[in-house]
């Protein structure tokens, strides 16, 4: 059997010592909630069905392929501990489970999850054994409850207008890590680029007094050695910073950009009494995501970001990328069509995605699946999962700016509700207070409070109201193009103060090039229609002096939407250099 998404999961943080668990699992429904009372995680054969992991059974490569809402479902699997890692500690990883899960191991209690969009581990070190091993999943979806952060994924079973097939249970890899009692938890690197230096903090799983530990840090660019050093470790977390010993021309050097992807190259050797007991593979990039004097900077120097907006869904396998090589194909089809970034919509990218992003240049607007009904509960999951999101993917400098909420999305009364706006002050103040080195929108597309950024979004198809619109950010604010004119760009008691204008959602001209694809109306009737009503949505922004970036809507087709630049099966609907040539600032066709 072909290997099932068997690339490492956590590309910037690489042991040799793992074994994924991705593949063929026992699966069962409990619709009638039986599981828990049978105590179906004390045996096997308990679950009759098949399902491929990572895939949710609601999708084709699951195996599953089951469209009908099931809350509860379960998952069960053996593994092996190789000889070689016999008497080491055993971490096992969950990339995302949705919504609640909990986990046995051997019939015995691991632990739980909640947040169906960020990653878990589990330290079942005590309750395995050296032979065979039975690892038992049931997660718990509550597709009725709107106050869960699910993003584009629907309560019912069909999707319609702007909503998708809706997912349940283990949607990214399983992986399986064997370490010493004293290993490398996780790591930080934080760019500084005005000193050419690189912060780094340790975080030791295991360190203790008795025990002399020692971290050797080596960095590397191209096979080029830029610093070696080796630290005493005194405590369980520690920081520092490293010079890159590096100048940096008119040409930037080696700072990292969409058009100079630079990656420093990281090795850590932790040494316990001089003995290695952990080795990690990393990497980093020297960038900087600023506002100065009104003007959007990347790198210290003025830059227009020119995004898509990605949904992220493919038809086999919704969520969740079917293969590394799918995954990269998304970001390079991106660049080939002349924007330097992405925003990913409504979902939290999978660490690969973000990888390929690092690796081949592409800015990341990092988005948080939102709510649709606000409540107390609600307020609470999404502050706790967004923890988890922005610890996670901190290290990538694809990333630069952090979306929590979107078009007010779970906060439906923000205009006038105090508590709502409390909610998105509280999302952006808190993510500034972990994450210095990035920008932040309270709530993208209008009612704004607190942002860095000024966006808006815009879905007006006219080029000469468009033009006049963006040339002056007092049009913005009296046409409100949220929603046709009935949104505010900002909430009482906040305003303007000259941050920088991007309209971060805008096209979504519709033309379909399959014949399965649903007919929407108005659509392009043939590719040179669409070319043209291209050029009438996009010009205005390229051309604009006060529009400093943008985002089309969007980069594929996605069941319900036929507005996608390629079709859901990622072919082009016209030449990718048309599209280019029109985010060139080109009108003639």
């Amino acid at each position: 059997m072909t290997a099932v998404r068997p690339d490492y999961p956590r590309p910037q943080f690489v042991r040799d010592s793992w074994q994924s668990l991705n593949g063929k699992w026992s699966f069962a429904f409990d619709d009638h909630n039986l599981g828990l009372k049978e105590k179906w995680f004390q045996s096997t054969g308990k679950l009759p069905l098949a399902i491929t992991v990572p895939f949710s059974y609601q999708s084709e490569l699951s195996g599953v392929e089951d469209k009908s809402n099931h809350d509860r479902v379960w998952y069960q699997r053996t593994f092996d501990i190789p000889e070689a890692y016999a008497g080491k500690r055993v971490i096992l990883h969950f990339g995302a489970v949705d919504y609640e899960c909990r986990v046995w191991v051997n019939g015995q209690r691991a632990g739980n999850h909640r947040g169906g969009f960020s990653s878990f581990s589990l330290d079942i070190t005590e309750l395995v054994e050296n032979n065979q091993n039975v690892i038992t999943v049931m997660a718990q979806d509550y597709l009725t409850d709107l106050t869960i952060p699910r993003g584009k994924q629907y309560w019912k079973e069909k999707g319609e207008v702007m909503w998708f097939t809706n997912m349940t249970g283990i949607w990214q890899s399983v992986w399986v890590e064997f370490v010493e009692e004293v290993h490398l938890e996780k790591v930080r690197f934080t760019p500084h680029l005005d000193t050419n230096e690189i912060e780094i903090q340790s975080f030791v799983e295991g360190w203790n007094e008795r025990t002399r530990l020692e971290l050797v840090t080596s960095i590397e660019f191209n096979g080029e050695k830029i610093a070696e050093e080796c630290r005493k470790i005194f405590a369980g977390v520690e920081s520092w910073r490293v010079n890159l010993r590096d100048f940096n021309d008119h040409g930037m050097g080696r700072w990292w950009s969409p058009e100079k992807p630079n990656l420093y190259d990281v090795t850590f050797e932790l040494k316990a009494d001089g003995v290695v007991v952990d080795r990690i593979e990393s990497y980093f990039g020297m960038r900087k995501i600023s506002v100065d004097n009104g003007k959007l900077c990347l790198n210290n120097r003025p830059y227009q970001m020119k995004l898509v907006l990605d949904q992220g869904y493919f038809p086999q396998s919704l969520l969740t990328g079917p293969s590394d090589d799918a995954i990269r194909r998304d970001v390079e089809l991106c660049k080939a069509m002349g924007f330097n970034g992405l925003r990913k919509h409504m979902m939290v990218a999978d660490p690969r995605y973000l990888y390929w992003c690092d690796k081949l240049g592409a800015l990341v607007w990092g988005e948080m699946a939102a709510a649709y009904v606000y409540s107390e509960q609600y307020a609470h999951r999404m502050m706790d999962e967004w923890k988890e999101v922005i610890e996670r993917d901190y290290n990538h400098p694809s990333i630069v700016v952090w979306v929590p909420l979107n078009e007010s999305w779970g906060v439906a009364d923000i205009y006038y509700n105090e508590k709502q706006q409390h909610h998105a002050q509280s999302l952006y103040h808190f993510t500034k207070s972990v994450d210095s080195t990035r920008l932040v929108i309270s709530n993208d597309g209008w009612e704004h409070c607190k942002s860095d950024l000024c966006t808006v979004h815009d879905y007006g198809k006219d080029p000469e109201i468009l033009h006049k619109r963006y040339s002056d950010i007092e049009n913005i604010l009296t046409d409100m193009p949220g929603l046709e004119g009935r949104k505010f760009i900002y909430n009482p008691g906040f305003s303007y103060g000259g941050e920088p204008v991007l309209c971060t959602e805008f096209g979504g001209v519709n033309y379909h090039t399959e014949s399965a694809a649903p007919v929407v109306e108005p659509k392009a009737e043939n590719g040179d229609q669409f070319v043209q009503q291209l050029v009438d949505v996009i010009n205005p922004f390229v051309v604009s002096k006060l529009v400093q970036g943008y985002c089309y809507t969007q980069l594929t087709d996605t069941e319900t939407e036929i507005c996608g630049l390629l079709t859901w099966n990622r072919e082009p609907k016209v030449p990718l250099d048309i599209i280019k040539r029109i985010n060139e600032g080109q009108t003639d066709f």
